[in-house]
């Protein structure tokens, strides 16, 4: 009975320790695989994975929908699709005002167009306070032009990492 009780122990000890090592890899890389990757940006019928940072307020941190803080931050758009190397990409960060009238009054970052044949777009922004935005990515080709619109919030505060810690 004793080692009985002994082994379902030593059973229970190996299976939490073991989850808890899992919970701390998913935390590590996010909880993503190339197939359940939330951070896709899907411009017509191509994807670019999304990854922003902001050095000085998480420095470890990496996110793909709202922005944390304000301050300064750093964004990488890395093309998922080969066919994107050839063509022009265009990002441009307006304020969420309702209306895309006057893009220029509004914009308050802008990426002019360029082929990017190493695959990788990356830029930084300072947002000095806290507000709604949308980003618009528009890639060109021959005869073919695709936008990608994504509203996002910056200053709502980082989201807790202990859901994957505890699960």
């Amino acid at each position: 009975m004793l080692a009985s009780i002994i082994k379902t122990s030593i059973k229970s000890i190996i299976l939490a320790a073991v989850g808890m090592l899992y919970s701390l890899q998913l935390q590590a890389h996010g909880g993503l695989s190339l197939a359940d990757d939330m951070c896709k940006l899907t411009v017509g019928p191509y994807t670019m994975h999304f990854t922003g940072y902001q050095p000085e307020s998480a420095q470890e941190q990496e996110f793909c929908e709202d922005i944390p803080m304000t301050g300064r931050t750093i964004v990488a758009l890395d093309y998922i699709n080969e066919e994107l190397r050839p063509m022009t990409t265009e990002v441009r960060i307006i304020q969420d005002i309702g209306t895309e009238e006057n893009l220029d009054e509004i914009t308050v970052l802008h990426v002019p167009p360029k082929v990017y044949s190493n695959g990788s777009v990356t830029f930084e922004h300072y947002f000095p306070e806290q507000g709604k935005f949308v980003g618009l990515v528009t890639v060109k080709g021959e005869g073919v032009e695709y936008v990608s619109r994504f509203p996002f919030a910056v200053g709502t505060g980082g989201k807790s990492n202990m859901p994957y810690i505890i699960g």
